[in-house]
């Protein structure tokens, strides 16, 4: 008999990390799961270490021939399962305590395949935690899901399960906005979500994290943005926090004018993107550095803009 649950756990090399997830495992007073570990490390440490788990959790181990790299290791883990329910969690991350999993599966209904909750982040180097909640577009997620552009409100795979039935899985070109823009995709679909206000899953914060790597990286950020818009078209740039995100997206990567774009990604950008760009490059950077100046200015612009966006 399959199981309720699919706890797919892709991996690379990260042994403590690692451990202190599967301990956090152990100890869920729901136990109709299984554990899919896909393996991208070069070395033995994961396999290695499963050894301590043979018969404390019922795993199953996949190593990959070549690293997959994510997030093609998180597709790999998700193909893997058997579980009704799929609930992906990155290898820093971890339950947060002995009842996390037992409230997912409390409200997993098939009528509503999109399950999120609150999470807490906490800093690997000061412990230092703070709690996330969903407190912004509640509402204009499922009539507009490309505000989460703007902000992810949803967070991490880690805080969500998601009914084997929805066929969507993470677009391997990216690694950025990868979380967002399946996210976007889901909420397209089935227009709902299910939000649990607890937080019950511990984001671990740490160096070797993508984020450190790519926010404000223009080499990142805008060949994904230029994706996103590629795919989904520009009517979120209607919405003032979707305009705003592109405002200062330029602001914080010095992106003055056109050909300072082209030199990232040499396409064609929508026009309604080229205006904001128009519209800051008039603007001192100075005055831009100052948040209710920038502010002020990017409402200008975007009372302007607006009635151009189709």
């Amino acid at each position: 008999m399959n199981p309720f649950v699919s706890i797919c756990i892709p991996t690379y090399k990260r042994i403590s990390y690692l451990k202190r997830l599967l301990e956090s495992v152990v100890i869920q007073t729901c136990k109709d799961y299984e554990v899919i570990i896909t393996d991208d490390s070069d070395n033995d440490s994961v396999k290695d270490l499963l050894k301590e788990y043979e018969n404390r959790l019922p795993i199953r181990y996949y190593k990959n021939e070549k690293a997959l790299g994510t997030p093609a290791n998180w597709n790999c883990a998700i193909s893997k399962a058997k579980g009704q329910w799929i609930k992906l969690m990155h290898d820093d991350d971890w339950f947060a305590s002995a009842e996390s999993l037992a409230g997912f599966v409390k409200v997993a209904d098939n009528d509503h395949p999109f399950i999120f909750s609150a999470y807490d982040a906490v800093s690997e180097n000061s412990s230092a935690r703070k709690m996330h909640r969903l407190s912004e577009f509640k509402n204009m997620m499922t009539s507009e899901p490309g505000v989460l552009f703007a902000k992810n409100v949803i967070g991490p795979p880690s805080v969500t399960l998601i009914h084997k039935d929805v066929s969507e899985r993470y677009d391997e070109r990216l690694k950025w906005r990868v979380d967002i823009e399946f996210y976007m995709r889901v909420l397209k679909q089935i227009k709902h979500y299910t939000y649990i206000d607890a937080p019950l899953i511990n984001i671990g914060l740490n160096e070797s994290q993508v984020t450190q790597s790519a926010i404000n990286n223009p080499e990142v950020e805008l060949p994904e943005g230029w994706l996103l818009l590629k795919e989904y078209g520009i009517k979120s740039l209607r919405n003032i926090y979707v305009y705003d995100a592109w405002w200062r997206l330029f602001r914080n990567m010095n992106i003055r004018d056109k050909s300072q774009l082209l030199s990232y990604v040499n396409e064609k950008w929508p026009d309604p993107v080229l205006a904001i760009l128009n519209s800051e490059r008039k603007i001192p950077a100075s005055f831009l550095r100052i948040g209710a100046i920038s502010k002020f200015f990017m409402a200008l612009s975007y009372l302007k803009n607006r009635p151009k966006i189709r």
